[in-house]
């Protein structure tokens, strides 16, 4: 009679175990309407999809405004600065430098002061006019959507921010950023108001940061 009691208990606990992995299994995995499964915390497959299409949306929605001379006038593909809507050359023979101020006696800040100067076409201004530094050059010209969007995500291309959302982050704060919507007499500006580019690039980092093909 002890023999049985003793099996019966040893039964019990072994099925007490079994309910308890079977409850942990149950919790890690949930089962998808595909018949797939997922990891806890994460959303289902279908959720992921509308997200991924939502951040490629939102940044396909932005991508004209980092096209625009206001933008792309610093962020050139050579090292000289770009001027003007038509994107020509910066008169002068102004180059980059190693610290995207200027080279030798050629300064940005030489003409470019606090504020933009009175006038058509006259030189603008805001504090620290500069490129990108020679050592991560920011490149928008001639960059796809995707290539763009990707360059944004990667801490060697994008000013060394770990992720996605430290990149916008600074969309939000750099004076230079700002001074695209108020560029002075003479010059056009992005093709999306300051809020929403800036609400827009908050929805793709949401979203996960999907990019572009």
């Amino acid at each position: 009679m002890i023999k049985f009691r003793s099996s019966l208990a040893s039964f019990r606990v072994v099925s007490l175990f079994a309910l308890t992995i079977a409850i942990a299994a149950s919790a890690v995995f949930a089962v998808l309407p595909g018949g797939g499964a997922a990891a806890a915390g994460e959303p289902p497959a279908s959720l992921q999809s509308e997200n991924e299409a939502a951040a490629k949306a939102a940044f396909l929605a932005v991508y004209p405004v980092f096209m625009h001379p206001r933008c792309m006038n610093c962020h050139p593909r050579e090292d000289a600065p770009l001027q003007g809507d038509d994107l020509r050359p910066h008169a002068q023979n102004i180059q980059r430098g190693s610290d995207g101020k200027g080279k030798f006696a050629l300064k940005c800040t030489n003409c470019h002061q606090l504020t933009n100067l009175p006038g058509e076409n006259m030189p603008p201004g805001v504090p620290n006019w500069h490129m990108p530094p020679a050592n991560m050059k920011m490149v928008f010209e001639g960059k796809s959507a995707g290539e763009l969007c990707r360059q944004f995500k990667d801490p060697k291309q994008n000013g060394g921010h770990s992720n996605a959302a430290g990149a916008v982050h600074h969309l939000e704060i750099d004076p230079l950023v700002h001074w695209g919507w108020a560029p002075g007499d003479g010059r056009s500006t992005p093709p999306l108001s300051y809020a929403d580019f800036v609400r827009k690039m908050q929805e793709w980092v949401q979203n996960g940061a999907a990019c572009p093909e």
